[in-house]
């Protein structure tokens, strides 16, 4: 139990490191492809973390972000709406004997399909969230939705790569 929590918090930080020192200052497309890697840390959680733990985390996570990225409560609420709709595609994509106890969901555990849906639609509300907040008005709405489709798919892109590189740890827990 405190190894598991302690994995967590090792992974938050790392995540919120890796965001704020390296992620954050890479310019992709004149910064129209933006990859926000941090989302993993969220969408690792374990499955059956109570619904009010996971609206806090995603909520603690956004406000660290906005911390440091100046953007107050701009991540916040992307994370918390993240959260909230992780509750409800969870829920929609449950086999039909249910989740195992302590599941987090990775590709491994759940399979590249599974995964992708799971992810990807996760991602997407984020950064959709999050690049309407930041852009206040709806009347560039397709240019915005490119660009989170975009940033979506690259960041879909890192929390794969991110899986498998880390994947061997994985493995020989099993």
């Amino acid at each position: 139990m405190i190894g598991t929590i302690l994995a967590h918090i090792i992974r938050f930080i790392v995540l919120i490191l890796l965001q704020v020192l390296v992620l954050d200052h890479l310019d992709v497309l004149n910064g129209f492809m933006v990859p926000y890697l941090y989302v993993l840390f969220l969408l690792l959680l374990p499955i059956d973390l109570p619904a009010w733990a996971q609206l806090a985390i995603g909520a603690i996570t956004g406000l660290v972000m906005d911390f440091f990225t100046s953007t107050p409560g701009m991540h916040m609420s992307a994370c918390v709406v993240m959260m909230y709709a992780r509750l409800n595609v969870l829920r929609l994509l449950s086999p039909r004997e249910g989740y195992e106890f302590g599941t987090r969901p990775t590709v491994l555990r759940m399979g590249f399909a599974w995964y992708t849906t799971y992810a990807g639609l996760l991602i997407l509300i984020h950064h959709l969230w999050l690049f309407l907040i930041e852009l206040h008005r709806f009347d560039a709405f397709f240019g915005t939705f490119l660009r989170a489709l975009l940033s979506a798919v690259f960041t879909f892109g890192l929390c794969l790569l991110a899986q498998f590189l880390t994947s061997g740890q994985e493995r020989e827990r099993r």
